[in-house]
């Protein structure tokens, strides 16, 4: 009996040491904390951001009522690259980012290059709406120096993202869901206003204010075209998904259903909020300097709503802000992981949580508060601009692994597959291209583009002398 009892005690110690080993030699993985409704708020908020709340004033300056169409446009566009995004990172569920499909289809160099590409246009982006809350703050306190809301909101959500990426998911859903509540407000109070045929200052709001005013396309092809730049900058948080992978409980269902939603949201926030604006109120009329949300409900008289829509727009900026320090955190540890960054970078917490990458990613984002400090807030066009050449080079590039995925997989491909291949693949590169090249036309924009792409040759370059830690 004893010598049972002793057996089965050095068996258990046995286990015991052998679960330790484990315990202490397995690396901690991202926990998939994201449930299905917050990897849809996500999407969704990546989706509605700054870009429509604040740039669509200079984007319907250019286009008028033709920004319909664009939004429309670039909606579609969008949503086929979705698509192909989708197909790429459900067919390796357990990769950590849209990087790693890359790295396996285009190559270590093309992962470097996107990754780093990336992880600059979300802190560059990050910066230009932590300006953009600065701003608002001011428009209840405007004796609060404009530094001052920028550094209370970058240390907020950097400690947030510390906790867990589940509190990350819950917040960004509350965010989320402020945006859609009030989309879906003006569009019900500009639609009921239509039928009543409402009297306001700018006149009797009507669907007759889209044309009534020079015309559908009164700024000419030109002007159209013009609108491109902010428009498809309104969609660059679109691809956060991508980022969410391996942190989604069920990616197979979740993601999918996230990404399907997409022509919903075209049609009903962008599209369906620039009707309701421009019907109340005339397009020639709106500005550029503040967000046309607040414009309209101001120029109409109601006042009141102003103060509300301050609150959303800044509150879009913060989402913004977070989904920016989530995604930049990720990337820094995706590139960290596949020797393109310090190995430091790629460690985990106990709570499963980058926090180096998070660390320096956010230490980082305090620069803007030395800009908004010395220098005016100007610098939100020029960033925008900045972010949306690189958005779109990423972009491209994910067009290009789905394409090179799509010929080795033939007979192997996943139930989700983008629709129309290979037209629709093709289709969505000749946009992109042309984006890129349009902008080299328009001077505003020009020395952006080429320093976005001396970017891309730098780096492609340097990847020749970062050491590499993983093989």
């Amino acid at each position: 009996m004893e010598r049972l009892f002793h057996c089965r005690n050095r068996r258990s110690i046995s286990l015991f040491i052998r679960k330790v080993e484990i315990t202490v030699n397995e690396k901690p993985k991202l926990k998939r904390g994201l449930k299905s409704r917050h990897v849809t708020m996500i999407a969704i908020g990546g989706a509605i951001g700054t870009g429509l709340f604040l740039g669509s004033g200079s984007a319907i300056r250019s286009a008028g009522p033709s920004i319909i169409l664009s939004y429309l446009i670039v909606g579609i566009i969008t949503f086929f690259m979705m698509r192909a995004l989708g197909e790429l990172i459900l067919a390796d569920p357990e990769s950590h980012s849209f990087l790693e499909s890359i790295k396996k289809y285009l190559g270590k160099r093309a992962e470097f290059i996107a990754g780093w590409i990336y992880w600059a246009c979300w802190l560059s982006l990050a910066m230009a709406d932590l300006t953009a809350t600065g701003i608002y703050l001011r428009y209840w306190f405007p004796w609060l120096p404009q530094w001052v809301g920028p550094l209370v909101i970058v240390v907020l959500l950097m400690l947030i993202n510390m906790v867990n990426v589940g509190l990350f998911g819950e917040l960004e859903s509350w965010f989320s869901m402020i945006k859609v509540i009030a989309i879906i407000a003006l569009i019900i109070t500009g639609a009921i206003m239509i039928l009543l045929q409402t009297h306001v200052k700018g006149g009797i709001v009507s669907l007759t204010n889209l044309v009534s005013h020079g015309g559908f396309f009164l700024t000419g092809p030109w002007g159209f075209l013009l609108s491109f730049q902010m428009v498809v900058f309104a969609f660059v948080l679109a691809e956060i998904v991508g980022q969410t992978a391996s942190e989604t409980a069920n990616p197979q269902e979740d993601i999918p259903k996230a990404i399907n939603t997409l022509p919903v949201r075209i049609g009903l926030f962008y599209v369906g909020s620039m009707i309701a604006i421009m019907s109340v109120y005339p397009w020639n009329e709106i500005t550029t300097t503040s967000s046309p949300f607040v414009q309209v409900f101001t120029g109409i008289g109601v006042t009141a709503a102003a103060g509300v829509l301050n609150f959303v727009v800044l509150t879009a900026a913060m989402s913004a802000t977070n989904s920016a320090i989530f995604s930049t955190s990720r990337s820094m540890y995706s590139l960290a992981r596949n020797g393109h960054a310090p190995e430091k970078l790629g460690k985990l917490t106990k709570k499963a949580i980058p926090m180096n990458a998070l660390t320096t990613s956010s230490l980082i984002l305090f620069v803007v508060v030395i800009l908004n400090y010395v220098m005016p807030a100007k610098i939100f066009d020029v960033v925008s601009t900045v972010s949306t050449i690189c958005f779109v080079i990423v972009w491209i590039m994910i067009m290009f692994a789905h394409i090179v995925y799509r010929k080795k997989n033939k007979n192997n491909l996943g139930k989700f597959r983008m629709p129309g291949y290979p037209l629709t693949s093709w289709l969505t590169i000749v946009f992109y291209f042309a984006v890129l090249i349009l902008l080299f036309f328009i001077p505003s924009t020009q020395l952006a583009l080429i320093i976005s792409i001396l970017f891309v040759v730098v780096l492609a370059i340097s990847y020749n002398f970062v050491p590499k830690n993983v093989s």
